[in-house]
């Protein structure tokens, strides 16, 4: 019998590896050897994984000697450093940081749309798309499919938790200091002056608010997290000219991603075509019926696998656009999961090379 590969979670007590190990736990076991792997501030915590306690061990060359897998989520920074560290120490590194996203040697694989592209991996790397842009692009996918995608225009609606544990904490604070108040938000400026100045990492308050801002500033205008949708749409559904638009709005939601999707195809499309793709589609549950107050929210999608997808409709001024409606919980499909799933495949191949 084939000896079952090693993993390394690194980053195993953030956020997300800390949905990394619920998912080893609930998910079938493909492992041999768990490893958990952190920052020297985490080292000898111990955290339950696969129905045993595991000690976090020290992120350091050794720790990596002897895996074969290493899923990584860890600052773009740190990705950076230690992934060719862990690739010269003989592991295939799954990176679900930044860092590597645009690399042309290394493929943004989502499973479900284009898991051939792990077999082509130069660099020992497989990047893990953005969360927003994984929610969004696994309706996307078979809806390109189906009918040929043309243009993208979206709008997102992102939760706090996609800044950490500190955009979580953040909202929640915020949240308790207008509690109460029902005059809050009718004054200019009130729900500043009862926040505060503890804005955790958003540029502006997030209770009784949004805020139409998500990353950092970059060229002409926009921000970092709309050139991702940009970017890592056309990479992973292999549209080199894909024409995006975006717009990134931070939410008051802890988890759970939510786009609105103005897509153009190169032929006709009509509503129920596409839920009949959408219901047939891996990775997408369909929400649809707005008689009955029935819509994709992220109070529903949190803890979920799958984007659910609902508010489907051919545009009124275009019969190639559709418009709908797309959330998914961004620790989970958005990062955690997606992360494991490839990993998974990387495992059955070696074990079946």
């Amino acid at each position: 019998m084939a000896r079952l590969p090693t993993l390394a979670v690194v980053g195993a007590t953030g956020a997300v590896g800390t949905v990394m190990c619920e998912l080893l736990t609930g998910r079938r076991n493909v492992w041999g050897e768990i490893r958990l792997l952190a920052s020297e501030r985490s080292a000898g915590r111990r955290v339950r994984c696969r129905g045993e306690e595991l000690t976090v061990q020290v992120l350091t060359e050794e720790a990596l000697d002897g895996v074969d897998v290493a899923m990584f989520d860890v600052p773009d920074e740190v990705a950076a450093h230690w992934a060719p560290i862990a690739v010269s120490r003989g592991a295939v590194v799954v990176d679900n940081s930044g860092a590597f996203r645009m690399d042309p040697d290394v493929p943004l694989v989502v499973p479900e749309i284009n898991p051939e592209q792990l077999r082509n991996r130069p660099r020992g790397i497989v990047a893990n798309a953005n969360c927003t842009t994984l929610a969004m692009i696994v309706a996307v996918a078979p809806l390109h499919r189906e009918y040929g995608l043309r243009e993208l225009v979206l709008a997102s609606y992102q939760a706090v938790s996609g800044a950490g544990q500190a955009g979580a904490d953040a909202l929640h604070d915020q949240l308790a200091k207008v509690a109460g108040d029902r005059l809050l938000g009718s004054r200019t400026g009130d729900v500043r002056q009862a926040v505060g100045d503890e804005l955790g990492p958003f540029p502006a308050p997030l209770a009784l608010n949004v805020v139409p801002w998500a990353g950092s500033l970059a060229d002409g205008g926009w921000s970092s997290e709309e050139m991702k949708l940009r970017n890592e749409s056309r990479k992973i559904l292999g549209l080199r000219d894909l024409k995006v638009s975006a717009t990134c709005v931070r939410v008051p939601v802890v988890t759970g991603h939510s786009v609105a999707v103005h897509a153009v195809f190169a032929t006709e499309i009509d509503a129920e075509g596409a839920r009949s793709v959408l219901r047939n589609a891996p990775g997408v549950i369909v929400v649809d019926d707005p008689a009955a107050g029935e819509f994709p929210m992220p109070i529903d999608a949190v803890g979920t696998d799958p984007s659910w997808v609902g508010r489907i409709r051919r545009a009124v001024d275009d019969p190639r656009a559709l418009d709908f409606f797309v959330t998914g919980d961004n620790l989970r499909k958005g990062a955690a999961l997606n992360t494991a799933q490839i990993a998974e495949l990387l495992a059955n191949d070696l074990t079946h090379p």
